[in-house]
Parts: C-alpha cells; structure tokens; sequence
C-alpha cells in the first residue's frame, strides 16, 4: 500500500546564500495492508521529514513515494488533496482547524468532504468523540480552547472516523491518561484489523511494541550512512 523507493530530501538555506543541505538519501520502505512499520531512530534523525514526505508537505528531492497508485513525490496539489481525502489520514501530535468551528464538525469533516450526509456524519463524530472520552458538553465548542491531551484525543477522533486505507501516525498516545492511552491502541488494532497500511512514530515503547509489526530505524538513510 505504501511504498518509499530511493527518497532523497534535501533543504535549501537562504539565510546562508542558498546553500543546500542533503539531508536523506536512498529512503526505502514498503508497508503492507494491515501492517504497522514504526520509524525510529535518535531525535534528528530524520522520522518527521520522511512522514511529512509521505503526507506531501514537503517535497522529496528524488525518488518514488507511492501511496496506493498515487506517487506523492510527483503528484499535482490536487493529487496530493484528493489523496488526502479518500486515502491517505495523518494524526499528528498538534491540532491544527479553523478557529470557531465547532468540534464534532471538526471530527466530522472527512466524512462531509467525501459527500456523507451531514446528520450520518456528525452522528459518527459524536460517537467518536464519546468512545475518546470528550465530554459531550465540549462538542459545540471549539476545540482550540480544549486542553493539549483533549486537543490530541480530536486528533485522533478525526484521523479514525474514516476509515483510511493508509494512515500516518505521529505520536498519537503522547499527553495520553492510561484509560484513553487503550482507546487509542484499541484505533490502532482495529484499523490494521480492516487492512490499513500504519505508519508510525511511537516514543512511547510499551505502546510501539503492541501496536507495531516492525522497526524501520532511519538512521540508515542518512546522507553519511547511504
């Protein structure tokens, strides 16, 4: 489902003149439907550019990034946003929504971008948001107000209402109380169940290990080692 085939990335610094910094090289990685790969490796090292390669946000320097049919590292913009829509879900550590936009439609917006009927989705929101342990109080309100772990658990209600075929995941059990710690791993299991192709950044080691069928350290793909 996921496929990283001889990925570089380098950064152009211009405050420095327009000096360029390879910062990968030789990236490969393949994860298969139902499998959950983690990236490790020291802080640095590289586990946020490959995702955020993966994602689109930044742009691959050489080589091949395929999600399903789609190479990200070629696509157009609304290649990489229809990708986004229907196949492709990333969590992230941070939540990022436009500020007054209440949080079940905050939740609720995959769904609603892919034409389902706004009750249908907001009654799936909400029953996301109640399975993650956000008061129903809160769901009027917009989520920016919300505290950092409430802030992580809309995350992760929006990243899991749909069931995407691949998703990426960046430390979605951090800021995490025990009891919603294993709602979130229970998300993980459930997708790799329904076929979902993971890609991970766990910190978390007890977590990492439950969840994750293999290690990718990325250490491997920087410049000095390739």
């Amino acid at each position: 489902m996921i496929r990283i085939e001889g990925v570089a990335k380098t950064f152009t610094l211009h405050n420095q003149g327009g000096a360029v910094i390879e910062v990968m090289r030789g990236a490969a990685l393949r994860v298969a439907a139902g499998e959950c790969v983690g990236l490790v490796g020291a802080s640095g090292a590289g586990k946020s550019t490959l995702m955020r390669m993966i994602w689109g946000n930044y742009l691959a320097a050489a080589g091949r990034i395929m999600v399903g049919d789609v190479d990200v590292a070629q696509a157009a913009p609304r290649g990489i946003i229809a990708l986004r829509r229907e196949t492709l879900g990333y969590v992230s550590q941070f939540l990022r929504v436009v500020p007054r936009v209440p949080t079940v439609d905050v939740v609720a917006e995959p769904l609603l971008a892919l034409g389902h009927d706004e009750e249908a989705a907001r009654a799936q929101a909400r029953a996301m948001l109640a399975r993650l342990n956000i008061p129903q109080t809160l769901w009027a309100l917009s989520p920016t107000t919300f505290s950092g772990g409430e802030q992580q658990r809309v995350n992760i209600a929006r990243g899991f209402v749909h069931p995407f075929p691949a998703l990426l995941l960046d430390e979605p059990t951090a800021s995490l109380d025990a009891a919603n710690r294993e709602v979130v791993l229970g998300l993980i299991a459930a997708a790799k169940a329904r076929g979902a192709a993971i890609v991970g950044i766990f910190h978390d080691e007890d977590a990492r290990a439950r969840v994750c069928d293999r290690l990718v350290d990325v250490t491997a793909f920087a410049p000095q080692a390739a």
